[in-house]
């Protein structure tokens, strides 16, 4: 069974460590070595690295050499810009199904809807990356960060004169943000100086790039402390999937048991430094009346909670996303506290969409994008202060039918505002233009 680079796996490991934990990676690890021994389960990604098969940098090199030879190795523009269509190359990191679907899958739809055909690829898959880049108009790239394969790539690309994108939705490249980052005190150090050792190769992909795209204004302002390029906005939003699987999700909620529900979910490992920012009072909350529960939902370290809290505590593991959501269901409420810090600044507010699609209030940090889509008092609350974090939970505690009406109200301000559309508080026009021009 052919083998993919000891440095690829390495990088697998630790992307799936610092997004899904310890416990995800190690089965991982375990399910692709039992694979090996079984000699099944060779997808297209390990085939093109496989010993029978070119180095992914050597993919398209007897393709270049041939039309050098023949003195065709330059076209005066994108094939299909002569067919008169505009179609999008996105090639991607696609290793994090929440980035997946926010960054690639939902933009895949928006455009479709607009008759832009679009085709994506994970980076390492090169002949479909090769494959798809011939019959494009404009190339996007998301997450990627310099490498063999990200190079050969980016030169194929030009070759073919494709105008070509970057979208980030995390300030990956930003050393300064990395070193200020409150949730990287939850991880081992060694993550830390990994991140910071890799923040180089992103930002040389954007700097390599005509235009930029990130997830937030927070995000495109810290951008534009390291790049010259144009940075424009694209939000995050409600997709198709989200609204269906959100609707069901409701539909199937059970009845009530008398107990409030507080959820904090976390898709990834650091997140108990931003929960802390409000443990104080919440557990206080909590403890208060025998019938609240502190739902967690995802990777959380219980360390990091005050001694008597779990006697009060519902954990959810981080399964797939309609089961995400039909765990969310079981909340009277959400909160979402971050670090003031240049990091989450940039954050979007995918978790605050997430619980209004199942008519869920959130209660939010006035950090990053999450106050943007919460109506202060209407949908949900902006907690700016200490004291406003305690002052909503009573408030939806008091009345759970407060709560209720704030999500449903929370679900229609994701159905009226937040769907995808070509408005500037979703997508920039200019990036409209880029395409479509």
């Amino acid at each position: 069974m052919p083998k993919l680079p000891l440095l690829t796996l390495l990088k697998r490991f630790l992307s799936v460590v610092k997004q899904e934990g310890v416990g995800q990676a190690v089965q991982r690890a375990f399910d692709y070595v039992s694979r090996r021994v079984r000699g099944s389960g060779i997808g297209s990604v390990s085939l093109v690295a496989g010993s029978g098969a070119k180095a992914p940098d050597q993919y398209l090199h007897g393709v270049w050499q041939a039309l050098a030879q023949q003195e065709a190795f330059h076209v005066l523009q994108a094939p299909a810009l002569e067919r008169g269509r505009r179609q999008i190359a996105m090639i991607a990191d696609l290793n994090l199904p929440q980035c997946r679907k926010y960054r690639v899958e939902q933009l895949a739809g928006f455009w479709r809807s607009r008759g832009v055909e679009f085709e994506y690829s994970h980076y390492q898959d090169i002949p479909r990356a090769a494959r798809i880049m011939q019959h494009a108009t404009h190339l996007m790239e998301y997450r990627l960060q310099t490498g063999t394969a990200a190079d050969m790539i980016r030169y194929e690309a030009r070759r073919l004169r494709l105008p070509i994108l970057y979208d980030l939705d995390d300030p990956l490249f930003s050393v300064s943000a990395y070193e200020t980052y409150r949730n990287m005190e939850a991880l081992d150090p060694t993550m830390k100086s990994h991140f910071v050792s890799e923040a180089p190769k992103y930002l040389s992909m954007m700097n390599g790039a005509d235009v930029l795209s990130v997830s937030t204004p927070g995000m495109a302002k810290h951008a534009a402390l390291y790049t010259g390029r144009p940075v424009h906005v694209r939000r995050n939003f409600a997709d198709a999937q989200t609204l269906q699987a959100g609707a069901a999700a409701i539909a199937e909620r059970g009845d009530k048991d008398g107990l409030f529900r507080v959820a904090f979910a976390s898709g990834s490992q650091g997140h108990e430094i931003d929960l802390g920012e409000i443990i104080a009072p919440l557990s206080e909350f909590i403890q208060s009346d025998r019938n609240r529960r502190l739902m967690l939902i995802g990777h959380f370290d219980m360390t990091h909670l005050p001694d008597g809290l779990e006697t009060q505590v519902e954990t959810v593991k981080f399964l797939d996303y309609d089961r995400y959501l039909a765990s969310l269901t079981r909340a009277n409420c959400t909160v979402m506290p971050l670090c003031d810090d240049a990091f989450n600044r940039c954050k979007s507010a995918v978790r605050v969409l997430d619980a209004a699609s199942v008519g869920v209030p959130a209660i939010v940090a006035d950090v990053g994008d999450l106050p943007t889509v919460v109506k202060n008092g209407e949908t949900g609350f902006v907690a700016r202060e200490q004291h406003d974090w305690m002052n909503a939970l009573r408030a939806m505690a008091a009345s759970p039918q407060i709560a209720e009406r704030m999500g449903q109200k929370a679900r229609s301000n994701l159905e009226n505002h937040w769907q995808a559309s070509d408005q500037p508080h979703i997508i920039a026009p200019e990036l409209l233009e880029w395409v479509e021009a």
